[in-house]
């Protein structure tokens, strides 16, 4: 942690996670206003509060890829569904939709703990976490 740190303004990370975890309520609106802040205080913010606005957008831009896979085996599997061969499809679907929000969720949470330490996030580049 850095000295800049403790005079770094940490309510705008804060205000991006709880945008993020709202969107579970909103179907994703409060999430895209969240990646909205996140990618406009990016720059103007200190190295340690940089790390969380970068994990912060590749949160949303991965989430989003594979929310976006998701619906297009939907859309394959529901017409394919009526001669039965799209059902796996559909589950498919369902269940990269449930490993993402799981995922999503997983990560906002590990990046509120991380910010309420006072510490840029470790590893913003990392895909799992």
């Amino acid at each position: 942690m850095s000295d800049y740190s403790a005079t770094e303004d940490k309510t705008m990370p804060i205000v991006c996670y709880a945008l993020y975890l709202a969107g579970f309520a909103t179907a994703g609106l409060t999430a895209i206003v969240g990646v909205i802040i996140a990618h406009a205080q990016q720059m103007t913010a200190g190295p340690d509060m940089r790390t969380h606005y970068t994990f912060l957008i590749r949160t949303f831009w991965i989430g989003l890829v594979w929310c976006l896979l998701a619906s297009l085996l939907l859309v394959v599997g529901i017409p394919l569904s009526f001669i039965l061969i799209g059902i796996p499809l559909l589950i498919l679907a369902k269940l990269m939709y449930g490993v993402a929000a799981i995922w999503f969720g997983v990560r906002c949470i590990l990046g509120l703990i991380t910010l309420s330490r006072g510490e840029p996030y470790p590893r913003p580049y990392a895909v799992l976490a």
